[in-house]
């Protein structure tokens, strides 16, 4: 048996929400031309977005300009609440990989409506996770890593996960601040510059240092 004989599912068996973060690298803000925010900003994909290692991204005929976003993804391991940025490391399981798909389309037409744009990146297929969950013994500092994303060979995004702008400890203290998060929970990080649409039959690599490579093909609807 090879790996391409393996269906991979994603590397959590539940999760109640996946809590993302945006403008998280100061890298990604410029290119979006938006100011760097003081504080997580948080949003929600749902736990039906996800998909497994190879699985494909398909996306929904309504949006036709779709865009990658690499990810570092912390996985909760506890139930917790009100966790101090000291303790952050009690709750977490491990780590993987996300790509944060995104219907730029639909995202940036709400932005203009001034309307939340939530949808644009919680279709079926828009979380790719794993293709593993790493446990922390084994990720000595997460924010040591290095992470790039390419399509067809062509590298669109490269960073180190030391260049967040809101660092791990935060954001789990900060989300904790009166939501509890679950055992599965996923916490997408931010992603970095060079965001850029995809096409029908492309394939994406996304790879983090230590963290494996997540494959996901995309197959546009007709």
């Amino acid at each position: 048996m090879t790996a391409s004989d393996v269906i991979f599912q994603t590397p959590v068996a539940s999760c109640s929400k996946v809590c993302c973060l945006a403008l998280n690298y100061r890298s990604h803000a410029e290119e979006s031309s938006l100011d760097v925010p003081p504080v997580p900003v948080l949003f929600f994909k749902p736990p039906s977005a996800l998909i497994g290692h190879g699985a494909p991204v398909r996306p929904p005929r309504r949006t036709r300009h779709v865009e990658h976003e690499v990810e570092l993804a912390v996985v909760i391991g506890r139930r917790c609440r009100d966790v101090p940025e000291e303790d952050w490391a009690d709750v977490v399981a491990g780590y993987t990989i996300v790509n944060d798909m995104t219907a730029r389309d639909l995202q940036l037409e709400s932005m203009r409506r001034q309307e939340p744009w939530d949808h644009s990146k919680a279709f079926d297929t828009f979380a790719p996770l794993g293709p593993f969950l790493v446990t922390p013994d084994e990720v000595p500092d997460p924010h040591a890593l290095s992470m790039t994303l390419t399509v067809d060979g062509e590298v669109r995004q490269r960073a180190h996960t030391g260049d967040m702008v809101h660092p791990i400890p935060k954001l789990i203290a900060d989300l904790t601040d009166g939501m509890t998060l679950l055992p599965g929970d996923v916490i997408a990080t931010g992603t970095t510059a060079g965001i850029a649409p995809v096409r029908d039959g492309d394939v994406m690599h996304a790879h983090i240092d230590g963290l494996g490579t997540l494959v996901s093909p995309v197959q546009w609807a007709n």
